[in-house]
């Protein structure tokens, strides 16, 4: 893949970002999600590649843009999958709530792994752990050996997970061991590249999430040099059917970095709607214009840039055209 597409992908994810913004605080996660879709699908026509949409809003017949399968880009330029969330973090935007953002993965053809819409178990850990924890293990043996490696106490650590109710024997053992817990109340992504920033005061991410969201994890993590291991959990036949549908022989196999983003180049970029563990959210300035933290990351060279910008936005034709002003 061209160098250049990695600063052509962070416009895309700044445009959503800006799109989304105005709705923050609304209490209308369902317009905030549009906003975002609709200027990040917009802007994707503009990029220097022939894309195909692998992980998206859903189905053709569910969404009417970035659904599975949809050709994106120039159509010119490399060819390759593309795996989007236009708002990691919907409610998180309608609430007000920090660690909401737009993100984009792109890597060659064929590479990612084309996850189907249902929870996948995750333990994803930044390079000090990455290849020394297993996901099959009992998740008190996998503390002990976090805090071994890392050369801490247990009560040390902190580990993040979502705050849901299937996570109870989780939060009940790392309570009885000891460790802090953060909790987030949504933004999956997020969580799961938390441990590779070393700001973000997170040594794990555990529990289960949305399996889409694990692929994007996967792509950060990569030019990151940490690790996500995953393991879809289908609740019927309908999804194991649809897991083998998409390529998956076995649903319920262990999935390791190659498995869901290959062995390839992969770019990795996003912009923060909200401030989150580590990026600050769309600020709005005077004179009309507004300012964006994005990173974008590439896992050939492992170049992580982040991005300050200042947006003039009558210059934004694309937001202008679309009236995305949370009114």
């Amino acid at each position: 893949m061209e160098r250049e597409l990695a600063l052509e992908i962070v416009r895309v994810t700044e445009l959503a970002a800006l799109a989304a913004a105005p709705w923050m605080g609304r209490g209308d996660k369902h317009h905030a999600d549009e906003a975002a879709t609709n200027a990040m699908r917009g802007m994707l026509d503009s990029v220097s590649m022939r894309g195909t949409v692998v992980i998206g809003e859903g189905e053709m017949d569910e969404a009417p843009m970035l659904y599975i399968g949809e050709e994106v880009g120039s159509l010119q330029g490399p060819e390759v999958d593309v795996a989007v969330d236009p708002l990691e973090g919907t409610e998180l935007v309608a609430r007000g709530l920090n660690n909401a953002m737009a993100v984009i993965a792109v890597a060659p053809k064929g590479k990612l792994l084309h996850a189907p819409d249902m929870y996948m178990e995750k333990l994803a850990v930044g390079p000090a752990l990455a290849g020394k924890l297993s996901i099959e293990d009992p998740i008190r043996t996998t503390v002990e050996k976090a805090a071994l490696v890392l050369n801490k106490q247990v009560s040390d650590l902190t580990v993040m997970l979502l705050d849901r109710k299937r996570h109870g024997d989780i939060i009940r053992t790392l309570r009885e061991v000891g460790v802090r817990i953060k909790f987030l109340s949504d933004g999956d992504v997020a969580g799961a590249i938390a441990p590779a920033f070393p700001e973000a005061g997170i040594d794990l991410y555990v529990g289960s999430g949305g399996a889409p969201e694990g692929v994007l994890a996967a792509a950060a993590l990569k030019c990151l040099g940490g690790e996500i291991q995953g393991r879809l959990m289908p609740e019927n036949e309908e999804q194991e059917q649809r897991c083998i549908a998409m390529g998956l022989a076995d649903p319920r196999k262990l999935l390791r970095m190659n498995d869901m983003v290959g062995d390839a180049d992969v770019i990795f970029a996003a912009t923060g709607v909200t401030p989150g563990e580590f990026l600050g959210g769309v600020t709005m300035l005077p004179g009309q214009r507004a300012e964006t933290h994005s990173i974008v990351m590439r896992a050939k060279t492992r170049t992580i840039r982040y991005i300050k910008s200042q947006h003039y936005l009558p210059n934004k034709p694309l937001l202008n055209q679309l009236g995305q002003n949370g009114t």
